[in-house]
């Protein structure tokens, strides 16, 4: 347990907010992009459990360390890959932005990006800037960034570069961020017919793992107002499985790869958007986690991959 207010789920920290604000932590864990530089290979071998540095790489079900080339070895063996991140943590992006690239040079054109910080609406910005149609600052302004995600976008920008460069596309795999507020103010059965055609046609309420998951970051005193977490719940849903069905669609039969971006906690355990994905669809997926360093022994089941970061991850206040 964390200082007051806060909750520590899987080795992170979230931090309790009020219901009103329960849109604003719907999107869990945090992290942050960075600018291009070499992989960061593995230090010392290590024997689990014990203490890690900074730029390791733990290959979780083999139990030991992995080397860069090696992971995308791996990685690009599968459909889709989903790489977490706490939204303000440089280290992340940087991770992220690594992966990608490389990624992308396995792949070539048969790849596309999936990001959670885009709704849906947002698709036609997207293919505009990444085509050429928008500058940089056109499509900022067209997608209303500051509104829409809010974290500085030179931390995202290695990512949307390196999509441009090599004319990737970008999918927008989020819901409306206005249907996703009323559904954690008012429920999902609220929704009018047009704003539910708007977010994942199948919303999977019945994952108890995830709901036991989710209702520790709600906080630990959420059950005295189940009605409100009922809500919450309903919108952490509507958030992942939207990604799930957006991701589902475009794969499709077409035999294309993916790297998806999102924050950890839609990551983790992979029964938020990796296991939504996968039930909708028949593919391999993979996912890597950036983690504190230190020790690691209880990150078993955490992700396929756990690269090990400086500093302590925190949530959305």
């Amino acid at each position: 347990m964390g200082r007051q207010g806060e909750t520590r789920v899987g080795g992170f920290l979230f931090k309790r907010v009020l219901f009103i604000s329960a849109f604003f932590a719907v999107g869990m864990l945090w992290g942050c992009g960075g600018k291009r530089m070499g992989p960061v290979a593995p230090a010392a071998p290590l024997q689990p459990p014990g203490p890690v540095g900074a730029g390791q790489i733990l290959d979780v079900k083999a139990g030991g360390p992995i080397l860069f080339d090696d992971l995308i070895h791996s990685l690009a063996s599968k459909d889709v890959v989903f790489v977490g991140e706490i939204h303000d943590n440089p280290a992340h992006h940087l991770i992220q932005t690594q992966i990608l690239q490389a990624l992308l040079n396995r792949w070539g054109a048969n790849a596309a990006i999936g990001m959670e910080f885009f709704p849906r609406p947002a698709q036609a910005h997207l293919d505009g800037y990444i085509k050429g149609e928008l500058t940089e600052s056109e499509f900022l302004g067209a997608a209303d960034w500051q509104k829409l995600w809010g974290y500085p976008y030179y931390l995202y920008r290695p990512l949307m570069l390196a999509a441009r460069e090599r004319f990737i596309r970008i999918l927008a795999i989020n819901a409306p961020q206005e249907i996703v507020k009323k559904v954690a103010r008012e429920g999902l059965a609220n929704l009018t017919g047009e704003e539910r055609a708007q977010i994942a046609s199948d919303i999977d309420l019945g994952n108890e793992p995830h709901r036991e998951f989710v209702r520790k970051v709600f906080g630990e005193h959420a059950h005295s107002d189940l009605k409100s977490f009922g809500r919450f719940y309903e919108a952490q849903a509507v958030w992942e499985e939207t990604m799930a069905e957006t991701i589902s669609l475009y794969l499709g039969p077409k035999g294309k790869k993916m790297v998806v971006f999102a924050g950890n906690g839609h990551i983790i355990h992979k029964f938020g958007v990796p296991d939504r994905t996968a039930k909708r669809i028949p593919i391999s997926t993979a996912t890597v986690v950036p983690y504190p360093a230190g020790d690691h022994a209880d990150v078993e089941g955490l992700a396929d991959y756990i690269w090990f970061t400086p500093g302590h991850p925190r949530s959305r206040p």
